[in-house]
C-alpha cells in the first residue's frame, strides 16, 4: 500500500507540472481555440469534396464557393494557432493579451517567406497550414515571452493620467512590440544566409516531418494510450495530460489528410486525432457500461452502469471511471488499459488491408456521438466499425467485469444479512425491556 501510494503522490505530482506548465497550457489551449475554425474548415472541405458524382454535378458551379470556408481556416490555420498560442501564455504571465498575440502574428509572417509569381508577389499557403504548425508554436511562445519580458522591465512608453485606457495600451505595447519584430526580422534575414533559407523549412525538415513519423506510427499510439489510461487508474485525467504533449503532432497529421481530401488524393495518414477518437474512445467504456446495466447482479454496479450508459454514447467517462470507481481499482486495471489498445490495433490494421478507410481529418466537438462520428470522419464503414468493437470490448472485460460483480455482491449480501441482524437485536431488546 505504501508503495502504491508513493506512486500515485509520484504521477500525480508529475501530471500537475504538466497540466500546470504555462507553455504546454498555452499551446494546448491555444490549439483548442482554433477548434471553431477547424470545425468551419472541415464541414467546408466535407460539403466541397463529397465523392458522389451527382453530387459534384450539383454544386460545380458553386464549389469554389462552398470551399472558401476550408481555405481560409484550415487552409492557414497557423495564423491562427499563433495567435491563439500567444494569447494564452499572455494570459497566463497576467498580461493584456491582444497586443502580444497581434505582434506574435506579426513576427510569424516576419519569417515566412514572400514568393513572386511575374510581377506578382504573394504569401504562399504553403507555410500557412499544417506546414507551418510547429513554427506557429514555438513563434507564439517565444514572442509572447520575449513581449512578456520586456514589459516586465518596464522598457514601455508612460502616458500621462486622464489618456484614454485604450491609448495607454496601445503606447504601452509598442516599444516591447517593436523590438520582439525586430528580434525576429534579424532571425529571417539571418536564415536568408542559410542553405535552408527560412525557418519554415528547417523547422518542417528536422523537426515536424520526424516528428509526425514517429507520433503517427501505431507503436506511439499504444505508448500514448497505455500512459493515458495508467493516468486514469490513479485518479488523474489522463486524455487532459496525454493530449496537451501530443495533440500538435496528432492535429497536423489530420489537418495533411483533410487538405488530401480537399484535394481528392489518398489520405497520406491513418493515426491522429480523429483515429484516436474514433477507435479508443467510445468502445470500451460503451461495452463496459453495457455489461454493468444488463448484466450485474449487483444492484450498485446496475445502477451505475444505467446512470453512466447515456454519456459513453457522447464520449463522457468520468461517472464510469470515479463511480464504481476504477481509479486504483486493480480488477478493472487489465480492461481499462487493453480494450482501447486492442480496438486501435484492429483499427489500423483493417485501414492498412483496405477494410477500413482512413478517417480524413475532421475533430468535431467534444460530445459527438459515437456513430455519427465514424460518418463524419467520411465513411458508414467507421460507424459499423465502431458497432463492431463494443462486443469486442465485451469480451475483454467480461471476465474482469464478473469478478468485480461478485466481490459487489457478496459486499451487499453482508451488508442486508447485517441490517437484517441488527434488526432482529433491536426487536429481541425492546422485548426484554417490554
Amino acid at each position: 500500500m505504501a508503495i502504491s501510494n508513493n506512486t500515485t503522490k509520484n504521477l500525480q505530482k508529475f501530471a500537475g507540472k504538466i497540466q500546470k506548465n504555462r507553455y504546454m497550457s498555452a499551446i494546448s489551449n491555444g490549439l483548442m481555440s482554433t477548434l471553431p475554425f477547424l470545425i468551419i474548415g472541415a464541414f467546408s472541405t466535407l460539403f466541397s469534396a463529397l465523392a458522389w458524382e451527382p453530387y459534384q454535378n450539383l454544386i460545380a458551379p458553386i464549389k469554389s464557393i462552398i470551399g472558401l470556408g476550408s481555405t481560409m481556416t484550415t487552409g492557414i490555420i497557423s495564423l491562427y494557432a499563433v495567435f491563439f498560442i500567444a494569447y494564452r501564455l499572455a494570459q497566463s504571465f497576467d498580461k493584456d493579451p491582444l497586443i502580444p498575440a497581434a505582434t506574435a502574428l506579426l513576427s510569424f509572417l516576419v519569417l515566412t517567406p514572400v514568393e513572386t509569381f511575374d510581377t506578382v508577389r504573394a504569401l504562399p499557403f504553403q507555410w500557412l497550414g499544417a506546414q507551418g504548425l510547429f513554427v506557429a508554436m514555438f513563434v507564439g511562445l517565444l514572442a509572447a515571452r520575449m513581449y512578456i519580458w520586456v514589459v516586465d522591465r518596464n522598457w514601455t512608453i508612460k502616458m500621462p493620467d486622464g489618456v484614454p485606457p485604450t491609448v495607454v495600451k496601445t503606447f504601452m505595447g509598442l516599444i516591447p512590440a517593436v523590438l520582439v519584430v525586430v528580434v525576429f526580422v534579424i532571425i529571417a534575414g539571418v536564415f536568408m544566409q542559410t542553405p535552408y533559407v527560412t525557418v519554415h523549412q528547417l523547422i518542417y525538415s528536422y523537426l515536424q516531418v520526424p516528428l509526425e513519423g514517429l507520433g503517427g506510427s501505431l507503436g506511439a499510439l499504444i505508448i500514448a494510450l497505455i500512459v493515458m489510461q495508467l493516468l486514469w487508474m490513479f485518479g488523474i485525467h489522463g486524455a487532459i495530460v496525454t493530449l496537451a504533449i501530443v495533440k500538435p503532432i496528432w492535429m497536423s497529421l489530420d489537418l495533411a489528410n483533410l487538405n488530401a481530401f480537399e484535394a481528392g488524393s489518398p489520405l497520406p495518414n491513418i493515426i491522429g486525432l480523429a483515429f484516436w477518437s474514433i477507435f479508443a474512445n467510445y468502445a470500451p467504456m460503451l461495452a463496459f457500461a453495457l455489461l454493468l446495466t444488463f448484466l450485474a447482479k449487483s444492484k450498485q454496479l446496475r445502477t451505475i452502469g444505467k446512470l453512466g450508459l447515456p454519456g459513453t454514447f457522447f464520449s463522457i467517462h468520468e461517472p464510469m471511471i470515479f463511480g464504481i470507481p476504477v481509479v486504483m481499482n486493480p480488477i478493472l486495471a487489465v480492461p481499462f488499459i487493453l480494450a482501447p489498445v486492442v480496438c486501435c490495433i484492429i483499427g489500423y490494421f483493417a485501414t492498412t488491408v483496405g477494410l477500413l478507410p482512413a478517417p480524413i481529418g475532421i475533430y468535431p466537438p467534444f460530445g459527438t456521438p459515437i456513430f455519427a462520428l465514424g460518418i463524419i470522419e467520411g465513411s458508414w464503414r467507421l460507424a459499423f466499425a465502431q458497432l463492431l468493437l463494443i462486443p469486442v470490448c465485451m469480451l475483454i472485460y467480461y471476465p474482469f467485469f464478473r469478478a468485480l460483480d461478485r466481490q459487489a455482491l457478496v459486499k451487499e449480501r453482508a451488508a442486508e444479512e447485517e441490517a437484517r441482524h441488527e434488526g432482529r437485536t433491536d426487536t429481541e431488546a425492546s422485548m426484554v425491556t417490554s
